[in-house]
């Protein structure tokens, strides 16, 4: 016989005047003067249940149960007395009069109240356990489960299959950093976790299953941010037979069911930008469209002025210099205030700026004055080193009117994107941004494509690949991977939603001669290439169909729908930002006895550190 009847949290007004069993931890005890109040919660929500002194054995159990005490309780279920109905809950309109309660497992006393708001991570981390029981990653986990299951459901129905590829694969250094581990039975070899199934989800194409898809573990030994872990998850697709716009459309369709069916959002229209005019307009791949600010480009205004900074940047290869229009805030009442400005100051050091220079417009009417007073509408030291020719062209292109503030950057085309990017977001996140109608709310998703297939790496003094060398190139682009692969285009897509980039992914290459020449341009010689991708070239050969797909992160959708800050907050059991397990204390030591099977012996730190 089952231990309970219904889950707490689904006890509601159809139940009335019927005895129920549930079982559950308690949430809250309430003595109020002899008769006690216990709020029992499960993973579908809480139940108040009365207890009464009038069946004495159970009003004793009732007076020595604690906070998180795993309790059973068979009762009648009634109406709340009028006046007492809890409209936030499915249960609130009843409670349960309590015939029966039995302790299934007491409690030791919580290092935390489950209510509190304000734990550290390092505590909700150390008992996550505990952190899991509260209706906040409750909630978390079982939208998860959902999206999942939307994912498989749609899949399924438009004929994909789910096919498992290995964890234990070949280490190919090319992306991040491998997580390498040691095989006991081939001395001194290595396997690595994968950072994607992308060769054998390719090979699977090559085989023939032209639909494949699997939600799957990733690993990538690389620093973690607020939307990364070492370990993430990953809904991993693969098609045969379909074009770029058909793979797009595809999923898509996905996305925009997923969100309807768990959320009922819909997600509106999917404008497709240019990776170019992404990056020109917002400094980023992954614009957040919420943000109503744009870059304004100065570069070719500023060669010749007098101000250095502008001209140094303006004149260098790779050089930028935008501005960025801060409707009102230099205005006098609710504009920026000094402490603001030197504070945006300091956070675009962050990113390699040096500083950040700025105009205030008071007022264009005054013009530009005269020799002995220039441009006396306008607020700012670099005024004076800027002439008058590109003082207009600023504020005609900006559109400023008085009472705005423009930001400037200016330096290699990459400070400049990531520093006022990311100062363009701060803003319009900002209390002033959603005042003065600087930010949207809602959902703003967008299509990213025709990224670069090369970008030049300067240390290493060659080109990598943007997304992964097994980008097929657009049509017609082949030769400028051999001539000019700065110019090269590439058949990638990433979906981005509200600032993140959700999924990426691109038609892949399927001929060995393209592929080869993406080494080439990549400097991977052939004996190289042979080593790391052999079997994939391998494969090729043999009537590689044309294919594609596309990789979203689990983790990050469901982080976006719930609001949180971190995908910590939608994963059982995340890692911190330095790639620990507080719960179970990993990575630990091992013993030597393990090290001596997998023929490892350990250097002192001393000696691992970089000469």
């Amino acid at each position: 016989m089952a231990m309970r009847s219904h889950y707490c949290g689904l006890v509601t007004e159809a139940l009335l005047g019927q005895t129920v069993t549930l079982c559950g931890w308690v949430n809250r005890r309430r003595d109020h003067g002899g008769v006690i109040f216990v709020d029992v919660r499960d993973r579908e929500g809480y139940v108040q249940v009365v207890c009464d002194p009038d069946r004495e054995q159970m009003f004793k159990t009732a007076e020595g149960i604690r906070n998180e005490f795993c309790i059973q309780i068979k009762g009648l279920v009634r109406a709340r007395p009028p006046g007492t109905t809890n409209d936030n809950l499915k249960s609130g309109k009843i409670e349960v009069l309590c015939h029966e309660l039995t302790v299934l497992n007491p409690s030791v006393t919580p290092p935390f109240q489950l209510d509190d708001d304000n734990l550290s991570e390092t505590t909700r981390l150390t008992h996550r356990v505990l952190d899991l029981r509260r209706p906040y990653m409750q909630n978390n986990l079982m939208l998860r489960y959902r999206v999942s299951m939307e994912v498989r459901k749609f899949l399924d129905a438009n004929g994909f299959i789910d096919i498992e590829t290995p964890m234990l694969g070949k280490s190919t250094p090319e992306g991040a950093r491998d997580y390498l581990v040691p095989s006991r039975v081939h001395d001194g070899h290595f396997f690595a976790l994968p950072q994607s199934p992308q060769l054998f989800k390719q090979l699977l194409m090559v085989a023939g299953y032209d639909r494949y898809y699997q939600i799957t573990k990733c690993f990538r030994d690389e620093d973690l941010r607020a939307d990364r872990q070492p370990e993430f998850t990953q809904i991993d697709i693969e098609t045969s037979f379909l074009s770029e716009q058909d793979i797009r459309d595809l999923t898509q369709g996905m996305i925009t069911t997923v969100f309807k069916n768990t959320l009922n959002v819909e997600l509106g229209e999917f404008p497709v930008m240019a990776y170019s005019e992404a990056m020109q307009r917002y400094g980023s791949d992954k614009p957040d469209l919420r943000v109503k600010l744009e870059f304004t480009e100065l570069t070719d205004v500023m060669v010749d002025v007098d101000f250095k900074v502008f001209a140094a940047a303006a004149s260098m290869k790779d050089g930028r210099v935008v501005a960025l229009r801060i409707p009102g805030g230099a205005r006098e009442a609710g504009g920026l205030s000094r402490g603001e400005i030197d504070a945006y100051t300091e956070f675009v050091k962050i990113y390699g700026a040096k500083g950040l220079a700025y105009i205030k417009v008071n007022e264009l009417a005054k013009g530009p004055g005269d020799k002995a007073l220039r441009w006396p509408g306008l607020q700012s030291p670099i005024v004076k080193n800027i002439h008058d020719k590109a003082l207009a062209q600023v504020l005609e292109r900006t559109g400023a009117q008085d009472g705005d503030l423009i930001f400037f950057g200016a330096d290699k085309a990459k400070i400049v994107n990531d520093a006022i990017g990311a100062l363009r977001i701060k803003i319009g996140h900002s209390e002033f941004g959603k005042k003065n109608g600087l930010f949207e709310t809602g959902w703003r998703p967008l299509w990213v494509v025709d990224f670069p297939m090369f970008e030049f790496d300067e240390d290493a003094q060659r080109y990598s690949a943007v997304h992964h060398p097994f980008t097929a190139p657009k049509e017609g682009h082949e030769d400028w991977m051999v001539t000019a692969p700065e110019k090269c285009i590439s058949q990638g897509y990433d979906m981005v939603l509200n600032g993140w980039e959700m999924g990426g992914g691109s038609v892949r290459i399927h001929r060995a001669d393209v592929q080869q020449k993406v080494f080439d341009a990549l400097k991977i010689t052939p004996a190289e290439a042979q080593d790391k991708f052999g079997f994939l070239l391998d494969a090729l050969q043999y009537g590689a169909p044309p294919h594609g797909g596309l990789a979203f992160g689990l983790d990050r959708i469901v982080t976006l729908m719930t609001g949180a800050e971190s995908i910590r907050d939608v994963i059982a059991f995340p890692k911190t930002q330095r790639a620990q397990c507080l719960l179970t204390k990993a990575p630990s030591p091992v013993d030597e006895k393990q090290l001596r099977e997998l023929h490892i012996r350990l250097r002192p730190a001393e000696l691992t550190k970089p000469v």
